[in-house]
């Protein structure tokens, strides 16, 4: 579950056949790196080249030439495969580009992340087609981006869920939160995943729904407090019978 890392360059061409027009004609060329592993054995190196927002060639170092998608860019890309040098450069984005970029951003950005502090709580249902709402929150993390994911008997639930942007703090963190609609069931396990650059693997939260948490947090406070006082009463009881053993009888 972990999450894809994109280092992506834009560069856009507005082509007018009248000047002034309103309507006109878009070039663009969007390369985009994506890699998983921090090793970036995995590195892609995409190129696309866009017309009016369609990608009609597409050069992808997993494939290692073009890709025509259209009758125009099929014509191009055929031309463009058969020029050696051309696809050298290419192929060698990923080293020269992709890596070096990845690898600068890894030590300046990543490197420096702050992992979530995630909690998982019911909340009050305000009208929906459940009778139960469940919350999975992160908090004070960096970078912004993350991912939550909430997942039934180990399987990943993607309907009834909704979920806020990543929202700044003001002091670089971040919060986010997501929410979970739906029925309870005897014996359904109920988890929420958290994945993000900060951690070595995801965060998983199961819920127990075997007592609300405002009757679970009263248990816990009541628990502690019972146990402080058996230490306390045990360690009076040790220094009352000290001070017995230490006791001359005198008979009067």
């Amino acid at each position: 579950m972990s999450l894809p890392k994109v280092l992506s360059f834009h560069l856009m061409l507005m082509l007018s056949a009248f000047t002034g027009a309103a309507n006109g004609y878009f070039y663009s060329v969007w390369t985009k790196c994506i890699h998983s592993s921090r090793d970036l054995s995995d590195m892609v190196y995409i190129r696309n080249y866009i017309f009016n927002k369609d990608v009609y060639i597409q050069f992808n170092s997993t494939v290692g030439e073009f890709v025509g998608y259209t009758e125009h860019g099929v014509y191009n890309a055929e031309l463009w495969n058969k020029d050696p040098s051309q696809l050298q450069s290419e192929r060698a984005e990923v080293e020269r580009f992709c890596k070096h970029n990845a690898e600068i951003y890894q030590t300046a950005v990543a490197d420096k992340s702050v992992p979530p502090k995630v909690k998982l709580s019911s909340v009050t249902q305000a009208g929906g087609r459940h009778p139960a709402v469940l919350m999975c929150s992160a908090y004070r993390f960096y970078p912004h981006q993350i991912q939550i994911s909430w997942m039934k008997d180990g399987k990943v639930v993607k309907s009834d869920v909704t979920s806020t942007e990543e929202m700044p703090n003001g002091d670089w963190y971040y919060q986010i939160h997501s929410h979970l609609e739906y029925t309870p069931k005897s014996g359904e396990k109920i988890s929420c995943a958290v994945d993000h650059a900060g951690l070595t693997k995801p965060i998983i939260v199961d819920w127990d729904p075997s007592l609300p948490e405002s009757e679970r947090n009263k248990i816990a406070i009541g628990a502690s407090g019972l146990v402080l006082g058996i230490i306390l009463a045990a360690a009076g009881l040790i220094y009352y019978k000290k001070k017995s053993t230490g006791r001359i009888l005198v008979p009067s």
